[in-house]
């Protein structure tokens, strides 16, 4: 069996706690494969980037290396999150173009690249994850690096049009064409894919899963939503009801209902809207003002970034404008915290929660909506409102499906579910469940895998599209 080589922006080291399944799930392939993780420790030094670390436990290989401080903003604060990350959201307001650091991520990337192709052997399988490693196949190539090379991107693909506001776009995205082959995570994402290679990046879809390129190179293009690992959250959610935090919660509800949002603090979550359509649930339903409270979970993120601060801002404000309205000596309308939690803890808050509200303007996937499912209680479980904008929205058609831009539209579904009767909501359940189950992590990882074929056809030599220094920098307004 071919070794499996992970590489991806942070590696989920031995002994680090790592909440949701993606490492779980990562590192039962590798563990299969006697594989290696490599990429950044995560850590910002004021040396040079670049210095390997190395340890071994339980059959895996873990590589990373430290990014100065340089690196470390232009390539991760800069391109790949105040660039990529607005662009691939379709948030072309927030996107900024700066031509520094766009050669800032390169040079990351080309560090990256040299760093991990000694290591490589011919019968490796590459396996290269999300948007801050996009041209690093291309990298490798140029190193003579032969081995089979998949790409995952996290999070959504957006159109052509959006794509092309990228300067110079060509000389990022044309490196995709490197990978043998490209995972997006739904049916949609793979048509932006393949529409961007038709209109403009010189490629011929022969099929609805194959790029032909006129090199004669073909990219093989596909769909894997990603799982979770559903047993074990359900496991862990049951366990999770007996924690003190949890018990502290039940406690302060006061038999009420709760209803849960868990997000990283970003712009790409509808926070704002979120609150905005709680608030008027509580406006159009005041026969039910004091039987249901919000409980948001936002740990802070990228906190640095200004986009993020005003974002936090705003979202105190709201709740405050909230709570200020309708609260009552004995109830907070919306309960709104920044720390984080353990993971079996958030569990056991989902399990205590009957409805769980996933309600992104934009996401790749989210696997909070499948994670509160996965720890309901199945003698009554709770019901998730889904924003048809989250990548889980083309799985998970059994959940209360909302779009998160109509504000009276969530509040309806609010007072919908949190009213629903128990025959509807296990029915809800357990159509979500079963397809939760088949389609975990396990399976996620092994039909990823199974999709890179096993023998590369030849190739002739690349050229990567120069990045071109004369282009300006510029913001859209």
């Amino acid at each position: 069996m071919s070794r499996l080589v992970v590489v991806s922006n942070r590696v989920a080291l031995p002994g680090e706690n790592h909440a949701g399944g993606l490492a779980t799930g990562l590192r039962a392939a590798l563990k299969r494969r006697s594989g290696m993780w490599f990429g950044w420790s995560g850590r910002v030094v004021r040396e040079e980037s670049g210095h390997l670390r190395k340890e071994t436990d339980a059959g895996i290989t873990y590589v990373t290396l430290d990014l100065s401080r340089q690196d470390y903003v232009a390539y991760y604060n800069g391109f790949a999150n105040r660039t990529l990350w607005p662009l691939l959201h379709f948030r072309l307001d927030l996107a900024d173009y700066a031509r520094e650091t766009r050669l800032g991520y390169f040079k990351v990337n080309a560090m990256l690249a040299d760093r991990l192709a000694p290591l490589l052997r011919d019968d490796d399988i590459v396996w290269v994850h999300d948007y801050h490693l996009i041209p690093l196949a291309a990298l490798l190539r140029q190193k003579g690096v032969g081995c089979r090379i998949g790409f995952f991107l996290h999070i959504p693909m957006p159109s052509s049009e959006i794509l092309t506001a990228l300067p110079d776009h060509a000389a990022l995205f044309s490196t995709l064409y490197e990978y043998d082959l490209v995972g997006l995570q739904t049916r949609q994402d793979v048509e932006r894919f393949i529409s961007y290679t038709r209109l403009l990046g010189d490629g011929m879809a022969c099929t609805d899963s194959t790029v032909h390129l006129p090199n004669g190179h073909r990219v093989q293009v596909g769909a894997f939503p990603i799982g979770i690992d559903a047993e074990r959250i359900s496991r862990q959610a049951a366990d999770g009801v007996s924690k003190s935090a949890v018990r502290t919660l039940r406690a302060s509800m006061a038999g009420r209902k709760l209803a849960i949002g868990v997000d990283r603090l970003d712009y790409s979550k509808g926070l704002p809207e979120r609150f905005e359509s709680f608030s008027r649930y509580l406006a159009h339903y005041p026969d039910k003002a004091g039987r249901m409270t919000l409980l948001q979970i936002a740990p802070v993120s990228r906190g640095e970034v200004p986009e993020y601060k005003l974002l936090r801002s705003q979202l105190e404000q709201i709740a405050g404008h909230v709570n200020g309205l309708h609260a009552e000596p004995n109830w907070t309308p919306i309960r709104y915290v920044n720390r984080s939690f353990s993971h079996s803890t958030l569990t056991g808050f989902y399990r205590l929660a009957s409805v769980g509200v996933v309600t992104p303007l934009r996401d790749g996937m989210n696997l909070v909506a499948k994670e509160y499912v996965a720890s309901q209680d199945p003698s009554s479980p709770g019901v998730l409102i889904l924003s048809l904008f989250a990548g889980a929205a083309t799985e998970l058609q059994e959940a209360m499906l909302v779009n998160p831009y109509d504000l009276d539209g969530v509040a309806d579904a609010l007072s919908l579910a949190a009213n629903m009767p128990l025959p509807e909501r296990r029915e809800r359940w357990e159509a979500s469940m079963a397809l939760i189950r088949r389609h975990d992590i396990h399976y996620w990882c092994n039909s990823f895998l199974d999709s890179l074929h096993p023998v590369r056809p030849e190739r002739p030599p690349i050229e990567l599209p120069a990045m071109r220094p004369d282009l300006p920098a510029c913001r859209p307004q």
